[in-house]
């Protein structure tokens, strides 16, 4: 798996990772956009899953362009969320502009005025595996929620198990569920439950290609 952290991280998440991901080869993402069809049922799919309560919020942790906040406020939940791209944040769906910002990692939302001070949930769906383990570390150390839900391709040897996420140049980490089952015991996360599959969400991929984690803080 490739390692581009010798450029800076927020500038690679521009333009093309999101509209010319494919022809660039710079992602597997191409004409990045609003699909209510996809979005609303991978929300509701969440919310039924973790039974996430009316007037409960959520922090989407690498929202992008703010899509799945998009559609969890739409399903009356309070989402907010923060993403590393200078790009995505700034061409974020304007009805839910105000609810998304850009960050460095750092996270300190002390500076977002309408941010809460805590979350019920955070959902990183697609994402840790984008991160260096230490700032990994860093992260479910300072994330301001104590229940978490997580989706992560799994592969091994270099190579995920799914092959569209073999295209994305930012993936880092390439694990195994062994591998981030120990990860995140050793984080302080535990596992309440673990599942490969979720009707609503990657669909389309190969069972047992992906996994889905909800976690409690120890």
């Amino acid at each position: 798996m490739q390692k581009m952290y010798g450029e800076n991280i927020m500038d690679y998440y521009d333009r093309d990772y999101y509209e010319r991901g494919l022809e660039t080869g710079k992602s597997n993402y191409q004409n990045y956009r609003w699909i209510p069809e996809l979005t609303i049922p991978m929300a509701m799919a969440i919310i039924d899953h973790l039974e996430i309560k009316y007037g409960q919020t959520i922090l989407d942790w690498g929202c992008a362009k703010g899509y799945l906040v998009k559609a969890f406020r739409w399903l009356n939940r309070k989402a907010w969320g923060v993403d590393v791209s200078r790009y995505a944040v700034e061409n974020c769906d304007p009805e839910i502009q105000t609810f998304c910002r850009r960050f460095d990692f750092i996270f300190d939302l002390s500076k977002f005025s309408n941010f809460p001070v805590k979350f019920d949930f955070c959902i990183a769906k697609d994402v840790f595996e984008h991160m260096r383990k230490v700032i990994l570390e860093e992260t479910l150390e300072n994330l301001k929620t104590d229940k978490l839900f997580v989706i992560i391709p799994f592969g091994k040897d270099g190579r995920y198990f799914s092959p569209p996420n073999n295209l994305d140049k930012s993936h880092i980490i390439c694990e195994d569920l062994t591998w981030w089952m120990k990860f995140f015991t050793e984080n302080r996360w535990n596992v309440t439950e673990f599942i490969t599959q979720l009707n609503g969400i990657k669909d389309h991929h190969p069972l047992n290609s992906h996994g889905f984690f909800t976690m409690e803080r120890m």
